[in-house]
């Protein structure tokens, strides 16, 4: 049998006081697909990182094949000092290596190679960091939260590479249809030790709770053992000295070991405060329309709410999924159409961007809004501290800003103060976003129990399947249908097509401001032997509009390069930087078009 790729052995290493990894093993041989998992803060970053070569452990041994080729895709990419995305993308490659492979996966991740790193979304630069690893077909690929930022029609895309792909493959993340998908094995990270189980992911929560449920009745076991034990100490020596002895120490380790033993980390308790029960109807949208300039994002839609509805928004980012939602909850005012909310409405709202978050502001002075030390639940009064502990947060925790915590302990405080809202409304934008797999299952639950209505915005299919009623999905020009039960029953519903092409469409990262789309001039009905009046028009039209957008985009970054804007007039300066990513949408959506054109009408003389 050939040696593994990879292995990792007895792998110790301790921040501060308990161990976060404590004899953790890992081992990966060719053709393997394994799935790392764990709760947050359990140390899978950490391990992987060791697997990469990028942190040493304090004990243990770590083994990689002098010949064999690792990438390392980490959760913030270093783009520093690289020109362009393309220039990122290709110094990951080896001489051998074949340039070809990161054109194909640059674009087929929407990305051109000409964008400025600096430039990047937090999306748009984890596609780049992707294309980087996985461009060379390494003979090791570590994926640290591959999905995260990515929309669904990219994850399914990445999905099928990844299962095809020859490379040996460990993979953090939280989606869970993803690990399905893409795992073969997976190794399970606890209190710092590491079990396998030689199956995919959808085996694993059955194993895992096998599992903890043999420890319980062992620790059980010992206790009751140790208990027997005491009773022979104190009623029964009188046999021989040396097995006293001996039977003294072994009960001294089982008292080591009792006491030594770290249960496994509590689940967050959610419970979304109640308000009185809203109308029957709680939102009625006719025929509602949105555009920005030329370009349609909602067309004619339609809608009825009813009380007990949970409603998931699905599509592309840039589709318009943000602000189809803020036109329905009444936070955006339709161009055309009407949008009626039903009586008695009581809001909580999750936001996608988290701008709410006061980075300085401690635990406590968020969830209570600064009034005190207590707030009221359901009712109840409680103490901040005490409600903390529901969301798996420490009592010394409650003085810590904000901007201390981890994304994972982020995106559990901000439910938690969704949740301390009273509400018969809820609005989850992306609710899903750092959460471990745990705590995700205590959201599936909340949502799918909850008994006011729910809106939510996901790109977790397996999420939307165990909790909404229907999903709303774009169907092209600004078309959004309905379709009864979750995405697996949306899909089944469309015959199988996913949201859109890929291909087809200009990739936009800039919050849900979509791109500019492409005009009826570049979409030729059948064959033509010349180009059409629109046709022409807009290829003459064309680079004097690329040169205004060019000069507008020019001017604004002039803008915010004044070190001091941001001090001086932050409203104005976050204004700025979303004309400036609006700007940069319309034009990339521009030049394709002016490409387009100029290939059809070559094509055409040639």
């Amino acid at each position: 049998m050939a040696p593994p790729l990879l292995n990792l052995d007895g792998i110790r290493l301790t921040f501060g006081g308990t161990p976060l990894l404590d004899g953790a093993e890992l081992t990966a041989s060719a053709g393997d697909k394994i799935a790392l998992v764990g709760r947050n803060g359990s140390g899978k970053s950490t391990l992987l990182k060791i697997a990469a070569g990028l942190i040493e452990p304090q004990d243990g041994e770590v083994f990689r094949q002098p010949s064999a080729t690792v990438r390392y895709l980490p959760q913030m990419p270093d783009m520093d000092g690289f020109a362009n995305v393309r220039a990122y993308v290709e110094a990951g490659l080896g001489p051998a290596d074949d340039p070809y492979r990161a054109t194909y996966l640059m674009e087929h991740l929407g990305l051109t190679g000409t964008e400025s790193p600096n430039d990047l979304s937090g999306g748009e630069a984890r596609r780049a960091a992707l294309a980087r690893v996985m461009a060379p077909e390494p003979d090791i690929l570590l994926l640290d939260e591959p999905t995260n930022h990515l929309d669904l029609s990219v994850i399914e895309w990445l999905e099928e590479e990844l299962v095809r792909t020859s490379s040996a493959l460990i993979v953090i993340s939280h989606d869970r249809r993803f690990l399905e998908r893409v795992s073969r094995a997976t190794v399970w990270l606890d209190r710092g030790q590491t079990r396998r189980l030689d199956k995919g992911f959808g085996h694993f929560e059955e194993w895992r709770d096998q599992m903890l449920e043999e420890e319980e009745r062992e620790q059980h076991k010992l206790g009751r053992q140790i208990v027997r034990e005491e009773h022979w100490l104190r009623y029964g020596v009188t046999a021989r000295r040396k097995r006293n002895m001996r039977r003294l120490g072994e009960l001294q380790t089982m008292r080591q070991r009792f006491r030594g033993h770290r249960g496994a980390e509590g689940s967050a308790t959610m419970v979304a405060s109640d308000a009185a029960e809203s109308g029957k109807l709680v939102i009625e949208a006719k025929n509602i329309e949105k555009s920005f300039g030329d370009l349609t994002v909602v067309k004619g839609f339609s809608t009825r709410i009813q009380r007990g509805d949970r409603v998931g928004l699905v599509g592309p980012n840039g589709a318009g999924k943000t602000t189809l939602l803020k036109m329905l909850i009444g936070e955006m005012k339709p161009d055309t159409g009407s949008v009626r909310l039903g009586t008695n409405l009581e809001i909580a709202t999750l936001d996608q961007k988290r701008e709410s978050v006061d980075p300085a502001e401690t635990l406590a002075q968020y969830l209570t809004d600064g009034r005190g030390e207590n707030l009221v639940i359901n009712g109840e009064q409680r103490h901040v501290v005490s409600y903390m502990k529901d969301f798996l947060f420490k009592p010394e925790q409650a003085r810590t800003p904000v901007r201390e915590l981890s994304g994972g302990e982020r995106a559990r405080l901000l439910l938690a103060r969704v949740l301390a809202r009273p509400a018969n409304l809820l609005v989850l934008d992306e609710p899903t976003n750092d959460l471990d797999m745990e705590t995700l299952e205590l959201l599936q639950e909340l949502v799918a129990g909850f008994a006011g209505t729910v809106i939510l915005v996901s790109h977790d299919r397996d999420f939307l399947d165990r909790t909404v009623t229907s999903i709303i999905a774009p169907d092209g020009g600004g078309r959004w249908i309905e379709y009864a039960g979750g995405y697996s029953d949306m899909l089944a519903q469309r015959g199988g097509t996913r949201l859109d092409d890929r291909k087809a469409r200009t990739k936009t990262e800039a919050g849900d401001t979509p791109a500019a789309g492409k005009s009826e001039a570049a979409a030729p009905k059948g064959p033509a032997k010349k180009l059409s009046f629109k046709q022409k028009f807009a290829l003459e039209s064309l680079p004097k509009k690329i040169e205004a957008v060019t000069a507008s985009i020019s001017r604004l970054e002039n803008n915010i390069a004044d070190p001091a804007y941001y001090e001086r007039d932050p409203a104005s300066f976050q204004k700025t930087i979303a004309a400036l990513d609006k700007e940069r949408a319309t034009l990339a959506a521009l030049e394709e078009e002016w490409l387009e054109l100029e290939m059809l009408r070559e094509e055409m003389e040639g």
